[in-house]
C-alpha cells in the first residue's frame, strides 16, 4: 500500500517485554486499518521481538531506538543492525537528540551508524534539530545544515531513497515551549533546500521528513 504519512512512536525507556507486547497488541486491535499511514513502534531493545510478534501480520511496523556502527565486536552494552533485523524490526532511530546531547554522540558516529543501518537492511530514521540556545542565537539553519552534511556524508542518491529524516526541535521537548506549525514548516523547507544542495532536487522532493517534537492532541 502506498503510504501517505508516517507516524513513529519512540517509547524510550518504557515497557519491558511483556508490557510492551500487551500495549502493542492493544494498538493492533484498535488500528485494524491504518488507511495508508505507516505506523512504526520503537520499543526498548529487550521488547523488540515481543512487540514484533504481537503485531505480526498487521500493518504495524517495528523499529529500534539506536544501534552500533560495527558489524560485531567488543562493545559492551551495544547492539548490531543484524541483531535488530533478527527480531523482525525494519527501522532504527539514529541521531536522536538524547543520543547527541545526553550521551555525546558525534556527527561522525551517527554517520557511521547510518551507513551500517543501510548495510544491515534497516531503514534509518535520521534525527536533526537545534537546542534552545542555538535557536535563540538564530543558528537553527547552521546547526541543521551541519547535522545533515556530516550525518549523510558519502550516501548516494540510491541510499537516500531509504532514509527518513525527523526534525526534532530540542528546545520544544519537555521545556514548556511549543513549536508552531509555521516554525516546523519553515525548518522542513530548509531541510529540503539543504538536501537539494547536498544531493539533487529529486532527493529533496522525495525524502520523507517527520516532525519529532512534543505533540498534544
Amino acid at each position: 500500500m502506498k503510504r501517505n504519512m508516517i507516524v513513529a512512536g519512540n517509547w524510550k525507556m518504557h515497557f519491558g517485554p511483556k508490557e510492551a507486547a500487551d500495549f502493542a497488541e492493544s494498538l493492533r486491535i484498535n488500528l485494524l486499518d491504518t488507511h495508508g499511514v505507516s505506523v512504526i513502534l520503537c520499543p526498548p531493545f529487550l521488547a523488540l521481538k515481543t512487540v514484533f510478534d504481537a503485531v505480526y501480520g498487521s500493518e504495524l511496523q517495528v523499529g529500534a531506538q539506536n544501534m552500533h556502527w560495527e558489524e560485531s565486536g567488543a562493545f559492551t552494552g551495544e547492539i548490531t543492525g543484524a541483531m535488530i533485523r533478527e527480531t523482525g524490526a525494519e527501522y532504527v532511530i539514529l541521531g536522536h537528540s538524547e543520543r547527541r546531547h545526553v550521551f555525546g554522540e558525534s556527527d561522525e558516529w551517527i554517520n557511521k551508524k547510518v551507513h551500517r543501518s543501510l548495510k544491515s537492511g534497516l531503514i534509518p530514521i535520521f534525527c536533526v534539530g537545534e537546542q534552545i540556545n542555538e535557536r535563540e542565537a538564530k543558528e537553527t539553519e547552521k546547526v541543521i545544515a551541519r547535522q545533515l552534511r556530516e550525518g549523510l556524508k558519502n550516501l548516494s542518491e540510491a541510499d537516500m531513497e531509504t532514509v527518513i529524516i525527523a526534525y526534532e526541535p530540542v528546545w520544544a521537548i519537555g521545556t514548556g515551549h511549543t513549536a508552531t506549525p509555521e516554525q516546523a514548516i519553515a525548518v522542513h523547507a530548509f531541510i529540503r533546500s539543504a538536501l537539494k544542495t547536498l544531493f539533487n532536487e529529486n532527493v529533496a522532493e522525495s525524502t520523507w521528513i517527520l516532525y519529532g517534537g512534543s505533540v498534544k492532541p
